[in-house]
């Protein structure tokens, strides 16, 4: 073939420039999309990354929560173990009150029975 430059229409010229007019705005809106993408994906990326620094945290809380409970739980087996032997000591102490005061009050009806006083009921 010859080197020489063949001239175009102008009807063949403009549909050349609108046909690549058409793929440049494609790929601008391509580009677009792609950055649009790219900003998705980089805002995924870090909302991935604080969660898991949320969870690591909440995980932290929970075993600090956890140590806490078991530490609440044990003080309490303490107090419920002293206070039943303080119920168990309270309730020898008002059986004692008890046997004193049966005691007490035949000591006094013998009393007023050697006096020949008559008994008084108190």
């Amino acid at each position: 073939m010859n080197s020489q430059k063949q001239e175009v229409s102008t009807a063949n010229a403009l549909e050349d420039w609108r046909a690549t007019e058409r793929a440049a705005a494609v790929a601008r809106r391509g580009k677009l999309a792609a950055q649009a993408a790219l900003n998705a994906a980089n805002e995924a990326a870090e909302a991935a990354l604080a969660t898991a620094t949320a969870a690591k945290v909440a995980l932290e809380s929970a075993s600090l929560a956890e140590a806490s409970a078991a530490t609440t739980a044990s003080s309490a087996r303490l107090v419920a173990h002293i206070t039943r032997v303080d119920l168990a000591d309270a309730t020898a102490d008002a059986e004692l009150a008890d046997v004193d005061e049966a005691v007490a009050q035949a000591s006094y009806r013998d009393a007023t029975a050697r006096a020949g006083a008559p008994e008084q009921d108190v």
